[in-house]
């Protein structure tokens, strides 16, 4: 048991000495380089709370796709980030509110481990009498079985449609350079002698 919360929290570490990376860096490649791990230490976290799913889906969609798209949009942009001004107020005012109204929302929450809370009060007992049957046992918990499971074309929807989108992205952010000669030599009207 102590290794097991040794490891959680150097893993929680890790997340919060690469969050400050990512705030603190100027070169724009090397703070998409730390997206991507923090992604992967975040999927880590998700594999450490037995949420196998969520953890595939951040590694996945954090670390692989995001990665992927933000390198392409570097590809199209400069490297590194140009000097402010000013102190920017907008963006500081936005994120004050985003996170008053989230810290907000959770005020009616039940506190964590609360027995009377719904989630302990109000579970079906069908899910677990049928996920034991169903699964032979075979994976760690019901929630898993329920997604790996039950869910198994509903997940398999949302990686098509997240794999359609990244591809769309792709396409829309390709550099149109050979592209635009050809085409601006075709629209181009020829001119007549006469």
């Amino acid at each position: 048991m102590v290794m097991l919360e040794l490891i959680d929290i150097l893993v929680l570490l890790l997340l919060a000495t690469t969050a400050v990376a990512v705030a603190r860096i100027r070169n724009l490649w090397a703070a998409v380089m730390f997206t991507g791990i923090y992604s992967f230490l975040g999927a880590a976290w998700m594999l450490i709370l037995d949420a196998p799913d969520v953890a595939f889906t951040e590694a996945a969609v954090g670390a692989g796709i995001s990665t992927v798209l933000l390198l392409s949009t570097l590809a199209l942009t400069s490297r590194e980030e140009k000097p402010i001004k000013k102190f920017p107020i907008l963006p500081l005012i936005v994120v004050v509110v985003t996170g008053a109204t989230l810290v907000y929302g959770t005020l009616d929450m039940p506190h964590v481990g609360d027995p009377t809370s719904p989630v302990h009060t109000r579970m079906e007992p069908s899910f677990i009498e049928k996920s034991d049957h169903d699964m032979h046992g075979e994976l760690p918990n019901v929630v898993t079985a329920v997604l790996a499971s039950y869910r198994g074309y509903d997940t398999l929807g949302e990686t098509t449609v997240i794999f359609t989108a990244g591809i769309a992205v792709l396409l829309i952010l390709r550099r149109p350079g050979k592209l635009s000669v050809a085409s601006s030599n075709r629209s181009q009207p020829e001119e007549s002698d006469g």
